[in-house]
């Protein structure tokens, strides 16, 4: 009808921002792949290759998949709360089972090959940014997605969700430029320092990750970028209050 006002369009420079952070992320992607099937080989299950499966998970899954989640709430700004929460948990759900596809990988590939376990920087910033990472997943299912959490409960929780969120997809990518380093050494050895190709192309997909993590960050951190509240959330929050208004902060059972 004529009297309704059209959706409102999104922030200046948000979509700009959002289509950098997919461009930097498909080429991230496309640089890991040029790598492992250029100079590691390709990438293959039971074979000496299962090892490449590792870093090509951990970066699809812990540093791709995770930042187009946590950038969910910024591209489907108008969209109903409900649909937006669940595509944000299937994204973070993906990810983390992509990404132990890519520990199993790592685990079996040591195995098979005699290497030890869990001894490097690397692996210790990886394992703790994986478990953290499940563990948020599984508190945010918890507090926001099924209906046992109170309004009060989820507002407490919040804050600690969405700072946890950010320093997580930090440490991924972490993990990731540690792991970049590590290979390079075990793999290059003394030639590394001779910028041979492949040292090169590595250092690039480092600088990539990074850029991608920045673009990523700056998005979220940008305070009028962020979601506004939906007509009915707005209301909902209203009557909400209506009914605490004067009760004990714990004085509302669950």
């Amino acid at each position: 009808s004529m009297d309704r006002a059209p959706p409102p369009a999104s922030p200046a420079g948000l979509s700009a921002y959002v289509a950098v952070s997919q461009l930097l992320g498909l080429t991230l992607l496309a640089t890991m792949g040029a790598w492992l099937g250029r100079y590691r080989g390709g990438v293959a299950w039971h074979s000496p290759l299962q090892f490449n499966v590792h870093p090509l998970c951990m970066v699809l899954g812990m540093v791709f998949l995770q930042g187009d989640a946590l950038l969910v709430y910024r591209v489907f700004r108008h969209e109903a709360k409900r649909s937006t929460k669940v595509l944000h948990a299937l994204l973070h759900g993906l990810a983390l089972v992509i990404a132990l596809v890519g520990i199993v990988a790592v685990f079996e590939s040591h195995r098979t090959k005699g290497i030890p376990d869990m001894y490097s920087l690397h692996s210790w910033c990886g394992m703790a940014a994986f478990v953290l990472y499940l563990l948020q997943w599984l508190l945010g299912c918890g507090f926001f997605l099924l209906p046992s959490a109170s309004s009060s409960l989820r507002g407490r929780y919040k804050p600690q969700h969405v700072f946890f969120g950010i320093a997580l997809f930090a440490l991924s990518i972490a993990a990731c430029l540690l792991g970049i380093t590590e290979m390079l050494l075990f793999n290059l050895k003394d030639s590394y320092r001779h910028f041979v190709p492949e040292g090169v192309l590595a250092n690039t997909l480092g600088v990539l990750l990074l850029a991608f993590g920045l673009v990523v960050g700056y998005v979220l951190t940008r305070d009028d970028w962020k979601r506004p509240p939906l007509a009915e959330e707005l209301a909902l929050s209203m009557d909400f209050k209506t009914l605490t208004e004067g009760e004990s902060p714990d004085g509302g059972n669950q």
